[in-house]
């Protein structure tokens, strides 16, 4: 065989003509660790061979990875991947040999036949969370599921190339500061925290894999990586053109929070219980004869062939687009039961339902660790097994909480269960608003759900489109669709006040904050290095200014006439710098962070920007005088957002603790003893911040409980 020689980053010389007992008969592709040929065994056999490029043979790092990648390959080996035949990480140029797939990879179909159908896409869905759950099972996490990772074989989807997978039981060979996977396809976490990437980021990534199937692009889409990387982490996904059957659970698979994403189980058994009437072969693509192996284009083990009868092609001849013997039901957004990990319970039963449970003016048990002066502090847990802890809200009187597949009502002065409001396979990613003088939740199947406060019953229901984005102002429903236009609906009737583009490109994010009289929408531009940002009135949709600004900014608080931002590292997301932008004099103060904030989240009280960190680093910045007044390290891991007080901030940990922050030097002032769930030292994923009604503030635990404490003397906690 002559040696076949290329140029370029990925340059072979003298390339082998046998990778163990396999001879290597053409070329498949090239990836980025290796060469892909199609081969065969003394047998016969058809396999696809990687062979590491010379280059890297050399360097014991890619040695390394590539041993950890056949590793994995072995252990996930089934009837969703390409099984593993052979390998020898130890040669000169360490090889892995695979079954050989005939068909085009996901990538290549959607280039030359155009986006699936809703039958196509269904079947990819559920064929993408088969192989999920074998990889899960067997303790790996592939770290690039993508498109090309994807092949469509006759039997079903095969995902392949473990290349940057982790075994959680294998070390960890990412370097330090080097980002691992393909941007469009990036989990948050994977930008954020990438020692901290588990099962979940491939969950992230099948929801981008199946947007790119169903529209031909991602749920984030940018011609600069560096700005696909912050829409990652900070925007909201742009689901235009996805099915309404299959938006909503894909849109819980993009989850920020790796906890509010479904398993793989939970996907196929959604996907199941709403499609009962479908026969097995609904969700595997027909079957196709067999064809001339082709040489393709591809970097992945599998061949362009693609005969007249390929169920993936979304031509004349698809599946999907005959007539069908068996009657199909479609896949409605209200049957699909939404799950997120440790908030949800999955409730089964009909239409939303108002009812005062038997029990619900059983008086609140009293803590005595609780005591504080003025205030005897109480207890309750409102719902009976719950493991994860309830997001609240505090107005018209009431705490107003949401969790376990329902909204509830305490008595704020004793912790008493005033009405409670049952959500057929609720989604809850926030605590319910309170505008309009009414109790607004979203439920799974999409809609904005409006309860009177004091009774629970629905004062009105308005359905969303698919990706809308929702913000709320004291009397007004602010909703960001996906093409950009901003509605403005009345909260206390659920009527439309007005409709409109604002002025700029793509999609605004919009923000509120509480006594503020304009709303602001924020968009980022496609070079990543400047932020537009239109000030406008929530009840009319009028602008009252408009202004770039540099850097990629992220509102996270207003004052009169003053707009606070964080600066953004593009790539990382980490805040590097607090932007104050005056709307009336037109200027900018920017105060530079000593080092990068990872994660960061903030709140603002009279002048000053207070933001905590991952990692529970807690800053204090002076916007207007344009310094840091203090730094304190909390060593909480992922606090929940911050509440400020006249002279406490208030955040909560994953243990349930509630902890004070004195602002007036940065010192802790207090914190309650942590309430673990059920008992078994359990970590919240989902940190529920406190809410503050002074001078009590109100607080809760992964076991489930509320509580509430004099927030005037935390010392005493």
């Amino acid at each position: 065989m002559t040696p076949q020689r290329s140029t370029g980053a990925s340059a072979e010389n003298d390339m082998p003509e046998y990778a163990g007992h396999y001879h290597l008969e053409s070329r498949l592709g090239s990836g980025g660790m290796g060469v892909v040929h199609l081969a065969r065994s003394t047998s016969g056999l058809r396999l696809a061979v990687k062979v590491v490029h010379a280059e890297f043979a050399r360097d014991r790092e890619f040695r390394g990875r590539f041993r950890q990648e056949v590793a994995a390959a072995r252990r996930v080996s089934g009837a969703f991947t390409a099984p593993v035949v052979d390998a020898d990480p130890e040669a000169a140029r360490p090889w892995m040999a695979t079954l050989y797939i005939p068909g085009p990879t996901l990538s290549e179909q959607v280039k030359e036949h155009g986006p699936l159908d809703a039958g196509q896409l269904r079947r990819l869905m559920a064929g993408l969370a088969e192989a999920l759950r074998d990889i899960h099972r067997v303790g790996v996490v592939h770290r690039d599921l993508k498109p090309s990772n994807v092949l469509l074989a006759e039997d079903g989807p095969k995902v392949i190339d473990f290349g940057i997978s982790r075994p959680t039981d294998s070390e960890l060979r990412t370097e330090t500061g080097k980002l691992i996977g393909t941007p469009p396809f990036m989990a948050p976490e994977q930008f954020r925290r990438p020692r901290e990437v588990g099962p979940a980021a491939d969950v992230f990534a099948l929801g981008s894999v199946l947007v790119h199937a169903a529209t031909g692009r991602g749920p984030f889409d940018s011609d600069s990586p560096y700005i696909v990387a912050y829409q990652v982490v900070h925007d909201e996904p742009d689901l235009s053109g996805v099915p309404a059957t299959l938006a909503p659970l894909i849109e819980r698979c993009l989850a920020k929070d790796p906890d509010e994403r479904p398993t793989p189980d939970e996907l196929m058994r959604q996907l199941r219980s709403v499609a009962a009437s479908y026969d097995t072969q609904a969700f595997i693509p027909a079957q196709r004869g067999a064809g001339p192996a082709g040489s393709g284009s591809s970097g992945v083990p599998g061949s362009s062939d693609v005969s007249a009868k390929d169920p993936w092609d979304t031509g004349p001849g698809a599946a999907e687009s005959a007539p069908s013997k068996t009657k199909r039901r479609a896949l409605r957004p209200g049957r699909i039961a939404a799950v997120a990990a440790g908030v949800l319970a999955l409730v089964v039963g009909g239409a939303f339902a108002w009812v005062r449970w038997p029990g619900a003016d059983t008086p609140a048990a009293k803590d005595p660790r609780t005591a504080a002066v003025g205030f005897a502090g109480w207890r309750t847990v409102p719902v009976a097994g719950q493991s994860d802890a309830p997001r609240c809200a505090v107005g018209a009187g009431t705490l107003l909480c949401a969790g376990a597949g329902q909204a509830y009502a305490l008595d704020p002065r004793g912790g008493r269960t005033l009405w409670r409001h049952p959500f057929t396979g609720a989604h809850w990613s926030a605590a319910p608003a309170v505008s309009g003088g009414l109790a607004q939740v979203r439920d799974a199947a999409g809609n904005v759900v409006a309860l009177d406060p004091d009774t629970g019953r629905t004062h009105w229901r308005r359905a969303l489109p698919a990706g809308a984005g929702t913000q709320y102002t004291d009397r007004t429903l602010l909703i960001t669709a996906a093409d950009g236009t901003v509605t403005g609906v009345d909260s206390a009737s659920g009527r439309t006040k007005w409709s409109r583009r604002l002025p700029g490109t793509g999609r605004p994010s919009v923000d509120w904050y509480p006594g503020g009289a304009a709303a602001y929408a924020s968009t980022t531009s496609a070079d990543g290095r400047s932020t537009r940002v239109v000030a406008f009135d929530p009840e009319t949709g009028a602008v009252r200014w408009d202004t770039v600004l540099t850097g990629l900014l992220r509102p996270v608080g207003a004052e009169d006439s003053a707009v606070f931002f964080l600066s953004a590292d593009p790539v990382y997301g980490d805040t590097d710098a607090v932007v104050r932008y005056d709307g009336s004099s037109r200027t900018v103060r920017r105060v530079p962070l000593p080092a990068p904030r990872p994660d960061a989240h903030a709140v603002v009280r009279r002048g000053v920007v207070y933001l905590l960190d991952v990692n529970g680093g807690l800053d204090a910045v002076d916007a207007r005088a344009g310094k840091r007044l203090w730094h304190l390290e909390t060593s909480v891991s992922r606090g929940s957002a911050l509440v400020a007080g006249n002279r406490y901030l208030y955040f909560s940990a994953g243990d349930g603790r509630l902890l004070a922050v004195d602002t007036r030097g940065g010192r802790l002032a207090g914190q309650t003893p942590a309430r673990p769930g059920n008992g078994t030292g359990r970590v919240a994923a989902l940190r529920a911040a406190p809410v503050l009604a002074a001078p009590q503030v109100y607080a809760t635990a992964p076991d489930g409980s509320v509580f509430a404490l004099d927030g005037r003397d935390p010392s005493a906690w």
